[in-house]
Order: structure tokens, then sequence, then C-alpha cells
């Protein structure tokens, strides 16, 4: 009778215990279910300037259906796509415009967003326009620029996404280098010029690649994707100076978008 007792008393334990490990598991099965949501945020090589198929409604924000965020979606139909990244946008302008649609239903983001904080487009004007001195000169204030201020502003960013969105796998893609050294350009600028730009890409993507890190999100490099496709390659997925479209030069093309950041976006979410 006792052993009989004893033997009700450990199933009924373990039958309860197998149902609170399992109303466990099927609760964090269906918060990740419910975390199906992508939000695609950030600056010009996220909305897809240069990419061309710009959405309409999308404005100055330029936002492109050949746009690595809308190829994923498009492949992965996630339950809600929402795709706030804008032209020229700085880390204030994600944290004041771009962060509404996180919530807890969002499964994955991607950014990009760091390279106008940077001074990237002043540096590039500067390069093109000024003498090999002022080019380098440029570089190296940008650069003193992501030692001494851009991680903050990365951290303020990076901060406000995981509050928002806590179940959210984040993906940080980086920037590719520009040129392809000892290529086929035969005109523009420097050796020197084309080296000091790789070398700063380089520098802002190792410095967004460690505050990723820090704080639990996962960095897309997509320089290994844009190898052989640099401006000088002779089959380049980023565009050189656009005179007649000024705004397009130094972004990816289509093919980049597709060939260069998608890739990296699938492998990483």
């Amino acid at each position: 009778m006792r052993r009989s007792r004893l033997t009700a008393y450990v199933t009924s334990l373990l039958l309860a215990t197998a149902f609170a490990l399992t109303g466990a598991t099927t609760a964090q099965a269906s918060q990740q279910a419910a975390a199906t949501g992508y939000v695609a945020l950030g600056d010009s090589y996220s909305s897809g300037v240069g990419a061309g198929s710009y959405i309409g409604s999308s404005g100055d924000c330029k936002r492109s259906t050949k746009a690595y965020p809308y190829l994923w979606a498009a492949a992965h139909s996630p339950s809600s796509f929402s795709f706030t990244a804008c032209s020229g946008a700085r880390t204030g302008d994600v944290l004041a415009n771009q962060l509404g649609p996180l919530g807890s239903g969002t499964g994955l983001v991607s950014i990009s967003v760091g390279g106008n904080d940077a001074g990237f487009s002043d540096v590039m004007t500067t390069c093109v326009l000024q003498s090999e001195s002022a080019c380098v000169a440029r570089i190296n204030t940008a650069k003193a620029y992501v030692d001494s201020t851009l991680p903050g502003k990365l951290d303020s960013v990076y901060s406000a996404i995981s509050a928002k969105a806590p179940a959210a796998h984040v993906v940080v893609l980086g920037y590719p280098r520009f040129y392809k050294l000892g290529g086929s350009c035969l005109a523009g600028l420097s050796e020197t010029e084309r080296a000091a730009i790789n070398n700063a890409a380089d520098y802002l993507d190792s410095a967004i690649a460690k505050r990723a890190a820090d704080h639990g999100f996962t960095f897309g490099d997509v320089r290994p994707t844009f190898t052989g496709h640099e401006i000088c390659s002779g089959s380049a997925w980023l565009h050189s100076v656009n005179w007649l479209n000024i705004g397009e030069s130094y972004h990816p093309t289509a093919s980049g978008q597709s060939g260069g950041y998608l890739p990296v976006l699938n492998a990483s979410d």
C-alpha cells in the first residue's frame, strides 16, 4: 500500500513537472512565433539609393523595391514589413523618425547607419573636388569622429532598438570598400586617395562591428561580397560620380543590393 502510494505520488510529481515544462516551452514558442515582423531601418544604403525603382510615397527617402530589405521581405513573407530607412539618415534621424514600427512582434531588424554621421558626403565631395592632401586630411577628421563621438551615437540607437523590440534579432549591415586598387580606372582620384577612402571604410566598419557586438547584435560584413565589384573593378556594383544624379554617387547599384547586401542579410537572419 505504501509502495503504491509512493508510486502514485512520484508519477503525479513527474507528470506535473512535465506539464510545467511543456507549458513553458509552449509559451516560449508562442512568443517566438509572434515575433515575426521585419523592420528595416537606416540610411541610403538600406533605403536603396542608387538602385532605382523608388517607391513614390517614400519621397526624398528614396526607398527602392530593389533594396535589400524589400527583396528580403518579398522572398520571406514576414507577418509584417515596415521599411523606414531613409536617404541621408543619421543616428539622430533613426531615433526621431524610424523606430515607430518596432514592438514585441518584431522578429528581425536590419540597419545601416553611421556613415552620414561621420561625414561620408563631405569626405567624397572633398576628395573629388579638392587636392589629395585635402582629401586625406578630411578622411583623418572623419576617423577622429569615429573614435570620439560615433560609438556613443550608435549605442543610443542600438539601445533604443533593444528596448522597443526585445525579441528581435538585429542585423547591423556595414559598408563596402569603394575602390579596387590597381584597377581599370584611368582617371579620377589618385591611388593614394582611393586607398585612404578604402581604409576609412574599414575603420568605420570596425567601429560599427564593435558596438554591434557589445549590444549582442549580428554584424553583417558586406566587404567580402563586394570584393571584385568595387569601382575600377570592371564589374562595379557601386556608382562612381554620377553628375546627372549626384545623390546616387558612391551608392550600390541594384546588383549591389541583390548581390552584395541581400546575401549577407540572408546569412545573418
